[in-house]
């Protein structure tokens, strides 16, 4: 049975400690759950009954490919003109509620571990239904054309449905769970779910060009950032820059989970944006 941070907004107590976890250098950030407070919350044009915590977006010295929201949609609220950049792909990911998704017409039922696709230029909406809020994760990216190469098609699946890939030689402590084929070279970005099992680890600092962000989803663990060892815990939010070191191990009790975005598949920019 999988479990999914949700945000519970509010204020903290004026006793509670201000030291915190918070993090922003050149390498990472990390933003703690603590952060998302009502004081900090967002909101969209063209949203009903909608609010978002805005984890990371493109800035300088920051994120540089992506932008990622945590958004809550009260009862009846939604969007029927969601996305307002035609270039935009997306993913959302389901934390908590249900809600209706239409995309080209056809529509589609959520609940917690939905997962969507949405390329560039799909005409979609995104309404509540049932009882409570409909909490879900929304990442943007600009789509990297290729030619030869066809935009993917949309696709609506459930993380329940799709079987984790287990880590070689881990003995299962360590998976990820893929939503898109890593050889499907049409997509631009991936976002996965990776799972650790109590005393899971990634055993060597990665070093690599893909930019990431990191959303727990479920557990606590000791992660390595840059130079840095940071505990974080479901409900943190962290962001690498390309190349920063990292690795981790799983230090409680439960599982350790995480939202894992990353590009992929393209060129290495070489000053201005590709075409």
């Amino acid at each position: 049975m999988s479990s999914y941070y949700v945000p519970p907004g509010g204020l903290p107590p004026q006793t509670r400690l201000t030291t915190d976890r918070s993090r922003f250098n050149e390498a990472y950030v990390v933003i703690p759950r603590g952060s998302m407070t009502d004081i900090v919350a967002s909101f969209l044009p063209f949203w009903d009954s909608t609010r978002l915590w805005v984890l990371a977006r493109p800035l300088s010295g920051f994120a540089e490919t992506f932008s990622q929201y945590v958004v809550e949609v009260g009862p009846g609220g939604g969007s029927d003109r969601p996305e307002a950049d035609p270039g935009a792909e997306a993913v959302l990911f389901v934390t908590g509620g249900t809600g209706r998704l239409t995309i080209e017409g056809a529509e589609h039922s959520l609940d917690a571990g939905g997962y969507a696709y949405l390329p560039p230029g799909c005409d979609w909406r995104l309404r509540q239904t049932g009882e409570g809020a409909l909490t879900f994760h929304w990442l943007r990216k600009t789509y990297e054309h290729v030619e030869g190469l066809d935009v993917p098609a949309p696709f609506v699946t459930n993380e329940r449905d799709v079987e984790p890939v287990v880590m070689p030689g881990t003995d299962g402590v360590w998976s990820t769970t893929r939503f898109v084929d890593m050889a499907d070279l049409r997509h631009d970005m991936h976002v996965n779910i990776v799972n650790f099992e109590p005393g899971g680890t990634i055993p060597f600092p990665e070093t690599h060009v893909m930019e990431h962000g990191l959303y727990v989803l479920e557990g606590k663990a000791m992660y390595l950032l840059n130079e840095d060892w940071v505990e974080v815990e479901a409900g943190d939010f962290m962001w690498l820059r390309a190349f920063c070191p990292q690795a981790c191990y799983s230090s409680g009790p439960g599982r350790f989970r995480y939202l894992l975005y990353k590009d992929v598949n393209r060129h290495a920019r070489l000053g201005g944006v590709l075409g």
